[in-house]
């Protein structure tokens, strides 16, 4: 005999908050983006070097993208070449604690096992 489904009595608002917030920080890189700027504005070039495995392309996609979303903004700098700085907005800083939460309960976790490398992480 089948179990009857159960309607959620959990009160769901019509946007919900949940994917809201979880879209801010959506995309490949991005929680890592937001990080590396906790702590001061960075250059497009800075961020590469702090995240050595995010390619230009992205990089500049999830830049493009989390200023859309309000959560950095970008100031052009008057230097010699043309540069940008990247900076959280209060938006942005806002995210820091969920991000230091997600690090904190990582650091928990039990080492897993990579499947490409098979090298403990």
């Amino acid at each position: 005999m089948a179990l009857r489904v159960r309607k959620n009595k959990a009160i769901i608002p019509p946007a919900c908050p949940i994917d809201v917030g979880v879209k801010l920080i959506a995309g490949a890189w991005a929680p890592h983006v937001i990080w590396f700027l906790s702590q001061q504005p960075r250059r497009f070039g800075e961020l590469r070097k702090d995240i050595p495995l995010l390619s230009a392309r992205v990089l500049s996609a999830r830049l493009r993208e989390l200023q859309a979303r309000g959560v950095i903004t970008r100031t052009l700098l008057s230097t010699s070449p043309p540069s940008a700085e990247y900076a959280l907005t209060a938006l942005g800083r806002e995210l820091l604690p969920a991000l230091t939460a997600l690090v904190g309960v990582a650091l928990k976790m039990p080492p897993t096992r990579s499947k490409r490398t098979g090298r403990s992480s």
